[in-house]
C-alpha cells in the first residue's frame, strides 16, 4: 500500500518532538530515507555516522514541538 510521504515525515518528526532529550537531541533509529530527507529539509543534524543519537536543528524543534502538541496534545499519562 502506497503512503503519503509528507505525511510521514511530519509523523516522525512529531515522534521525535514528543521523545527529545537534551534540548533537541533523539535516537536516530528510525527510516533514513526519512531521517535523510528531515536533513535536507535542515530541520534534523546529520543523521549518518556512528553515533546513535542526532540532534533538531532550532527550527526543527520548534516544528517538531506543534507537530506533537497537534498529533499528540491533551493530557500526559507519561
Amino acid at each position: 500500500m502506497p503512503y503519503n510521504r509528507q505525511k510521514m515525515e511530519n509523523a516522525l518528526l512529531a515522534l521525535i518532538g514528543a521523545l527529545e532529550f537534551e534540548d533537541g537531541r533523539f535516537w536516530k533509529g528510525y527510516d533514513f530515507d526519512l531521517l535523510n530527507s528531515l536533513h535536507e529539509q535542515g530541520l534534523i543534524s546529520r543523521p549518518w555516522g556512528k553515533a546513535k543519537s542526532a540532534y533538531l536543528t532550532p527550527e526543527g524543534l520548534e516544528k517538531a514541538k506543534a507537530l506533537a502538541e497537534e498529533m499528540f496534545g491533551g493530557e500526559s499519562d507519561l
